[in-house]
């Protein structure tokens, strides 16, 4: 990346901070800068039918500090998981998004919360983007009433209404079709917002992809599709699964964009122009070439379709936290203690909050009966041969 200084000042969208528990104290005034910087993206964006953005991003001292911040709780957070899954404190699905964390950080950067987004079961770190807590992070992978879905919803269901967040989905590419129905509803208020709809490689086979792109493109609705491609849908390669891998070019007649999803300043540049094009010309695709370091799952060792080599070659070159790191080092931004300081930090911070989170209560066994009818409707629940009366539903 190279990095020159802008002389005039301009508005800036920070990305602000996901959570509380970092401390101010170890900045230095050079890291808490707003000067206008300009950083050119690694790689050049390729297009579909509609121009490329710049290259060139805005971006300020502070800002970039706050990346490496980000995602750097991101990537412990989602380590913690790991740990907790293989301890028998998480159960059931747990899909973990180590290695693309530069996508949720960068879409951030460049919109507001009254855009919504819109995503599958890889959805901690969104989630925190979209102003969640590590606290009902915590709670809710391990299914206690502090959760963001008061345990109800686990790994694949997180949810934030209030930050523009609408899951976490588990059926592969059903949250698409969802997207496109905020979208109509954002048209229909006319309040100049957006949706992102992600999905992964693996989804974009799937046909009611095709169905939403075909109503969104018909309305014109300021719908966004991001496809997060980290190249495995499950132990699948892109190349197995698609006769087309080139996703920006999926929607044939919605333009398209080709992203370095390890760039988090590429992401942000990337977005921006995706929420001025879908206002005013309706649908586009996003394609973030990114990649996961974890397994599919944490059912899958993530070893027997790609070898070592290949993740430790990604991790040595396109780490979306070391590309940060390496911009706020050789620009003097910030030391390298500094940047240590702060992991270790995160670090602690992490594990308080995991502490904490195991004191949280379950959830009643009633509660499973909560949130499924409407109230007031006096459904009841029967036994299995209708013999016995359970209960009857508030």
């Amino acid at each position: 990346m190279a990095l020159s200084r802008v002389a005039s000042p301009s508005p800036l969208n920070l990305l602000k901070p996901l959570s509380s528990y970092l401390s101010l104290r170890r900045r230095s005034l050079s890291s808490l800068s707003t000067e206008p910087l300009t950083v050119d993206t690694s790689l050049p964006f390729t297009t579909h039918r509609c121009d490329e953005p710049s290259r060139a991003v805005e971006t300020s001292a502070a800002e970039l500090f706050s990346f490496f911040r980000n995602m750097t709780l991101m990537r412990r957070m989602e380590i913690a998981a790991d740990s907790l899954y293989k301890a028998k404190l998480i159960r059931g699905f747990c899909h973990l998004y180590d290695g693309q964390e530069a996508v949720a950080v960068g879409m951030e950067a460049a919109i507001t919360r009254k855009d919504c987004i819109i995503t599958a079961y890889r959805d901690h770190c969104t989630f925190l983007s979209r102003g969640g807590t590590l606290i009902e992070v915590f709670a809710e992978l391990m299914g206690r009433r502090d959760g963001c879905s008061k345990g109800k919803g686990g790994s694949m269901h997180f949810y934030r209404k209030e930050g523009g967040f609408y899951g976490g989905h588990g059926i592969v590419g059903a949250q698409v079709p969802l997207g496109c129905g905020l979208a109509f509803a954002q048209k229909y208020s006319k309040d100049e917002t957006v949706t992102f709809s992600l999905y992964g490689d693996g989804a974009a086979n799937q046909g009611q992809l095709f169905e939403a792109l075909n109503i969104s493109a018909l309305w014109d609705l300021p719908s966004i599709f991001v496809c997060e491609n980290n190249h495995y849908g499950m132990g699948t390669a892109e190349w197995r699964a698609a006769k087309s891998p080139a996703y920006y070019k999926r929607g044939d007649y919605a333009p398209g964009l080709k992203v370095d999803g390890m760039d988090v300043l590429a992401v942000k540049q990337a977005c921006k122009f995706a929420k001025e094009f879908a206002l005013k010309n309706g649908p586009i695709i996003l394609e973030m070439d990114t990649y996961r370091y974890h397994g599919h799952s944490m059912s899958d060792p993530g070893s027997t379709y790609r070898t070592r080599d290949e993740i430790s070659g990604v991790r040595q070159e396109r780490d979306p936290i070391e590309r940060v790191r390496k911009l706020l080092l050789v620009h003097e931004i910030s030391t390298e203690k500094e940047l240590k300081d702060i992991e270790k930090e995160v670090r602690k911070e992490v594990d308080e909050v995991i502490a904490k989170a195991k004191e949280s209560q379950m959830p009643e066994p009633s509660d499973l009966f909560k949130n499924v009818y409407v109230k007031g409707l006096g459904v009841e629940a029967w036994g299995a041969d209708r013999k016995e009366l359970k209960a009857t539903l508030p």
